[in-house]
């Protein structure tokens, strides 16, 4: 399966697919006459071959979570059978890359990673791999595609692709400005301004199932396991402002992890908008009052959080006005900005932080598990803020393993309102993934995106304007 412009899921090598009746058997039909980039026939036993390598934890797969309990059958060359238990979103899973049985089969578990076939793949894709330079050092600085001619959906338009890396976005930008490269991989908010040559480029902007928020660890600290705090806090939160300001207008504001285009998502359920005046009647309310110093105090109490996020652009001044606005109705705000592997290992493994401004990246089906459910509260789970009963642990269940839209609709509606009520995290923004192409390359449809590398997704269809020259 694959991603379509939409970000809809559509077949891809597969030509059809089946589920039955109990949704734990699905039999996918292949596609006929397909071959891999070197003519070798694509085959159904490529897919068995990449799951038993996914599924074998000797391979050590990211994965392999997805595929634990499921088992695959041959039943021939075009046709494969995987039994599984009622998952909505097995179908998610099915968008893996199929690797070539007959290149890798003699690569060992140890080899797969540092293996050279990793530089120089082989798919069934509409670009092939041709070359690569590297520097004294080892660096990639340039990759270069050519087209595949016997692509099962026809010849791509542009013959060739070349990718060049930089060492970083300035860096790249130049490249771009200079008319050296035609496009950027993303580019941020605020370096948009730096585009030269407006004319010739375009700057294309896509939503993408991403948001922040700041996650609120209320066993790490006294005031913030307070209700009327954290509703404090949500109402002092002008989200507006920090899309202005650090995104440059390019994003929307957020309230819950399901975002616009999910299914399950409401526009006014959890909306806030942004009060300060009520905010500080809740917090007197609460009986922290303002002090000399013109922060809150609750007997001998300072009303202060500790705020670790990352050294991103993005992250970091998203924190300072946080500070700033949360400052304006008492509340002390101490920013720790920190690379990601610092944070990643001395602060969010251990659950170390009472306030973690971090993104979270989610899939085209909003399975909450992985980031709401009380099972993930532990490292390695991913469930920053703590969050999650019984109540909420089984709306999020029955959401997995209900396949009637409707139904799983409702069940996401009553874990954000859940979730809404007890505010264990303030959502901020989904930020859009901006992509500048020069205005030459045309055919580039996609609309929303699962993930950035998905802007390829019609790549074959890409095309530049040439025109005839009599010499």
């Amino acid at each position: 399966m694959k991603y379509d412009k939409n970000g809809l899921l559509t077949p891809d090598l597969a030509e059809s697919y089946e589920i039955s009746e109990d949704k734990t058997t699905y039999i996918f039909h292949l596609k006929k006459n397909i071959t891999w980039h070197d003519g070798t026939p694509f085959s159904a036993r490529d897919v068995i071959f990449t799951f038993n390598l996914i599924t074998d934890p000797a391979y050590k797969s990211p994965l392999r979570s997805n595929w634990q309990g499921v088992t695959a059958s041959l039943i021939d060359d075009e046709t494969i059978t995987f039994i599984t238990n009622p998952y909505a979103g097995f179908l998610n899973n099915a968008t893996f890359g199929i690797l070539p049985q007959h290149i890798w089969d003699s690569v060992k578990p140890d080899n797969f990673s540092l293996a050279q076939l990793n530089l120089e793949p082989i798919g069934t894709g509409p670009y092939k791999y041709t070359s690569f330079l590297k520097d004294s050092k080892g660096n990639i600085l340039s990759y270069k595609l050519v087209a595949n001619p016997n692509y099962f959906e026809g010849k791509p338009y542009l013959s060739k692709i070349t990718f060049n890396f930089y060492t970083d976005d300035t860096s790249a930008l130049d490249a771009y400005n200079r008319k050296e490269i035609m496009g950027m991989s993303s580019i941020s908010s605020q370096k948009i301004t730096e585009i030269k040559n407006k004319k010739s480029s375009l700057e294309h902007s896509f939503s993408i199932p991403r948001y922040s928020a700041v996650f609120l660890n209320q066993t790490k600290s006294l005031p913030l396991a307070e209700d009327k705090v954290r509703e404090a806090l949500n109402y002092a939160t002008d989200r507006e402002e920090i899309i202005r300001l650090v995104l440059s207008g390019k994003g929307s504001p957020a309230y819950s992890p399901i975002l616009s285009g999910m299914i399950g998502y409401s526009p006014d359920l959890g909306k806030i908008n942004y009060e300060p005046e009520k905010a500080k009647e809740l917090l007197d309310s609460a009986g922290w009052k303002i002090s000399d110093d013109t922060f809150r105090k609750k007997g001998d109490a300072f009303l202060e959080i500790n705020l670790i996020t990352t050294d991103w652009d993005e992250f970091s001044k998203s924190a300072e006005i946080l500070r700033d606005q949360w400052g304006k109705i008492g509340v002390k705000v101490n920013i720790n900005s920190l690379s990601v592997s610092d944070i990643q290992q001395n602060y969010i493994r251990p659950r170390e932080y009472e306030a973690l401004l971090f993104g979270q990246v989610l899939g085209a089906e909003p399975d909450l598990y992985s980031f709401w459910h009380s099972a993930q509260k532990k490292d390695p789970g991913l469930n920053l803020a703590l969050f999650g009963d019984s109540e909420t642990d089984k709306l999020v269940e029955d959401a997995r393993v209900e396949f009637d839209r409707e139904k799983r609709i409702n069940f996401y509606l009553d874990f954000q309102k859940k979730l809404v009520e007890e505010i264990p995290a303030i959502f901020l923004c989904s930020p859009e993934y901006i992509y500048p192409v020069n205005k030459k390359v045309q055919g580039i449809d996609a609309e929303n995106l699962i993930s950035p590398a998905k802007r390829f997704s019609n790549i074959s269809k890409w095309y530049i304007n040439t025109k005839r020259v009599w010499k």
